[in-house]
């Protein structure tokens, strides 16, 4: 009897043994967007889905990319009225327009005119840059002048530019957790250009997926005093630390233009990381908070629970400082 049931043991080991499939940590990474992606996931066995994250990049770019002259925004941006957009275009555009009313302005992917003149984007550097200037370019900015009739986008100034850098990195993390997901994947990590959203858990290790919050390095390196868990959510950070310009005086003006006054912004706030259970919003509100500044954005975030918030930021001194809010994690 005791042999039999020993027999019996061993058996059901080994068919339980024969039965438990190895489990892969898939991982792709490349260019997208004018930085780096990569994408982890787990499942049993290797899987290389590289011709549809290059189809999906593809497809964005062709819609709203200010870089590729043949893209539908740039058609837009130079007067083409007959372009009739996809579905990734009207995404963006609609959550851009209800961000704009929500930060009253502070999020306008418009701004983008502004941007070109003080030579932060792709082209368009306006040398001589006074308040005349400044003021004739502000005529053609604010999203309430640009809406979406079916499939065309209207402009009132013919002018106006439209710009989602702001947060079509954010959009195209989504698109890819999206893919991923529809391919019945419960565990993954999707990054592009730091901007990351993340489900489940890291199986393999089984530890949960984590991420760095990136200090405000001027000197152009990369460290992390705070690293957190990221579960079924998303995280985005703008900062002023890395896109700025310095005037006569040494002042740092950030790449982020006041939308009001049309000049970059100055702020003692350097570093804006958001959470959110989309990743083009987590986007969107960073960009927004760094413009709103820190005042502003505490008193916007007590009435907007769904996003968490973390600031760093210069005191009086110089000293850096960190501000949590609607209880971003520590760790």
């Amino acid at each position: 009897m005791i042999r039999k049931v020993i027999i019996v043991l061993v058996t059901v080991f080994l068919v339980a043994c024969t039965n438990k499939k190895e489990l892969h940590l898939n991982y792709n990474n490349g260019q997208a967007f004018g930085t780096t992606f990569s994408i982890q996931f787990i499942d049993e066995r290797k899987q290389d889905y590289s011709k549809s994250y290059d189809s999906i990049i593809a497809v964005i770019n062709n819609s709203m990319s200010t870089y590729q002259d043949d893209s539908d925004i740039s058609k837009i941006n130079k007067g083409d009225t007959t372009i009739t957009i996809d579905n990734h275009f009207r995404e963006v555009f609609l959550t851009s327009k209800n961000i704009f009313k929500e930060t009253e302005g502070a999020f306008d992917p418009t701004i983008g005119i502004l941007v070109n003149a003080w030579d932060f984007g792709p082209k368009g550097k306006i040398i001589s840059l006074d308040s005349l200037k400044i003021d004739s370019l502000l005529v053609s900015v604010g999203l309430d002048k640009v809406s979406l009739q079916e499939d065309k986008i209207i402009k009132e100034q013919n002018t106006t530019f439209l710009d989602f850098n702001a947060l079509a990195k954010g959009y195209a993390v989504d698109v890819f957790a999206s893919f991923i997901e529809n391919k019945g994947y419960k565990n993954y990590l999707v990054e592009i250009g730091g901007e990351i959203r993340g489900k489940g858990i890291n199986v393999v290790k089984n530890k949960p997926w984590k991420i760095g919050v990136e200090d405000p390095n001027f000197d152009n390196t990369q460290s992390y005093s705070k690293v957190i868990s990221l579960q079924d959510e998303a995280m985005a950070t703008s900062g002023s630390y890395r896109k700025y310009k310095l005037d006569e005086h040494g002042n740092r003006f950030a790449h982020i233009i006041d939308a009001k006054t049309g000049y970059p912004h100055r702020s003692n706030l350097l570093s804006v990381s958001v959470l959110s259970k989309s990743c083009m919003e987590a986007d969107a509100y960073a960009t927004a908070f760094m413009s709103m500044g820190l005042k502003r954005s505490t008193e916007f975030l007590e009435t907007h629970l769904n996003l968490q918030a973390f600031f760093i930021y210069e005191n009086d001194n110089k000293k850096l400082e960190t501000f949590s809010v609607n209880g971003f994690p520590e760790n």
